[in-house]
């Protein structure tokens, strides 16, 4: 009995050589193509290696970074400038007005007006004070003629009189003092009352008064005028006097007047106002070379003197000023010594802003870098790299290659773009002014001095 397994037919391997057969010829045509591309790229690496040539130079060399440097050197002390700002000021100005009340009746000035020292520039009503000189002046007259009188003495008039008074008197006593008589005689005998007698004796002792009293006043008027009467009479005089220069005076500050040659800044009243005591009337700015007034420190202060010249800056327009004045208090506000500095420029204007420079020597020792070079540190310093020679040497001697090193530095003064510094860093090291931000202590870098 034959088994069903050698039945089966054998799989023919000679199919498989007619299927791969056609393809042989198409990759022999491929491959033969690659050829001349392979001969190219042969034929340029040849020639760019004859181009190039072959380099024997480490790899840290090649990798060494181009920078910037410069050698520094040191120096003993530096300048500084400093700009202070202050104002332009009028050499004097006063707001001007009345001293006593009224009302304006003129202004004789306007604002842009020149006026010189002692010209009026406005006045007051006065009709009220006319009258009273008037009536004070009347009363001074009255007061010296009478003093004039008493000086001069009684007249031989008045003496005349006197004495003719006093004669009359005594007759009129004499009279009396026989009636009287006769009627104590009467009175003594019982023909008369008491009553009557009485009446007698005291008219006799009123003529004896009155005798008296035109005695006194015929003495005194052949003696003259007493010392007394005199001096009470000159002050009268003297009062009415005083009264009338008072009125004087009134009158004369009724008239504003100019203190000063100036120019009218302000006008504040015109023509029928009525003005107190002390009101602003009018602004006047003396007429001349104007002022600055300058706040600077202290310590810059006493480095400046009187009478020194210095330059200013007005609208970036430079003036020749003079130092007339160092005040002697700190301003309360800026702690700031102000500077009176005197402009002599006739296109200047009040108020106009005005800078002071003034340039100071510091006597300090140092290096000057660009900030370029610098670089932040530790404890709030600075850092710089310089150039120092590398531990290995080149093989080509004309590369400049050096290591990087680091030196701490503190910055003493800015100006500008570069720093006064001072530290580590020695007088004479090349020192990397761009890039810095970029080095490492032992980098390797390229330098053309």
């Amino acid at each position: 009995m034959v088994s069903p397994s050698r039945t089966l037919p054998s799989a023919p391997a000679t199919p498989d050589r007619p299927s791969h057969s056609p393809a042989t010829p198409r990759w022999r045509r491929y491959r033969w193509g690659l050829v001349p591309g392979a001969i190219a790229l042969l034929v340029g690496g040849i020639a760019l290696y004859r181009i190039v040539g072959p380099t024997d130079a480490p790899p840290e060399l090649t990798a060494a970074l181009p920078v910037e440097a410069v050698t520094v050197d040191a120096v003993s002390e530096y300048t500084t400038q400093r700009e202070y700002t202050g104002e332009l000021v009028a050499g004097r100005s006063s707001q001007l007005g009345f001293e006593r009340p009224g009302t304006v009746v003129t202004v004789l000035v306007d604002e842009g007006d020149r006026v010189v020292a002692g010209q009026p520039l406005a006045r007051l009503d006065i009709r009220t004070l006319a009258a009273q000189r008037q009536q004070l002046a009347a009363q001074q007259a009255a007061a010296q003629a009478q003093l004039q009188e008493l000086e001069v003495g009684p007249r031989q008039e008045d003496i005349a009189t006197a004495q003719a008074t006093v004669a009359e008197i005594e007759q009129q006593l004499a009279l009396a003092t026989l009636q009287r008589d006769r009627r104590a005689d009467l009175h003594a005998r019982g023909a008369i009352s008491r009553e009557e007698l009485d009446r007698e004796v005291f008219n006799t002792s009123a003529l004896e008064s009155r005798l008296a009293q035109a005695q006194s006043q015929l003495r005194e008027l052949q003696n003259g005028t007493r010392i007394e009467q005199l001096a009470a009479q000159t002050a009268q005089v003297d009062q009415a006097a005083a009264s009338l220069r008072q009125v004087e005076v009134d009158l004369d500050k009724s008239v504003l007047r100019a203190p000063f040659d100036g120019v009218v800044s302000a006008r504040s009243v015109d023509e029928g106002g009525v003005v107190a005591g002390g009101q602003t009337v009018l602004s006047l700015v003396e007429a001349g070379p104007l002022e600055a007034k300058v706040g600077v420190p202290p310590a810059v202060a006493d480095t400046l003197r009187e009478g020194e010249t210095v330059t200013v800056t007005v609208s970036d327009r430079p003036y020749s000023a003079t130092i007339t004045a160092l005040l002697p208090e700190l301003d309360a506000t800026s702690r700031t010594v102000t500077v009176v500095l005197q402009v002599a420029a006739a296109d200047l204007t009040v108020g106009q802003t005005v800078r002071l420079r003034l340039t100071a020597t510091q006597p300090t020792e140092g290096i000057w870098l660009p900030t370029t070079a610098l670089v932040p540190s530790e404890r709030g310093l600075w850092s710089v790299y310089v150039l120092t020679e590398p531990e290995t040497e080149s093989p080509d001697e004309a590369t400049d290659v050096y290591s990087v090193s680091r030196r701490d530095v503190e910055v003493v003064h800015t100006e500008g773009d570069r720093a006064l510094v001072r530290g580590t860093l020695q007088p004479g090291e090349p020192t990397i002014t761009s890039g810095a931000h970029r080095m490492v202590p032992g980098q390797l870098v390229q330098w053309a001095p």
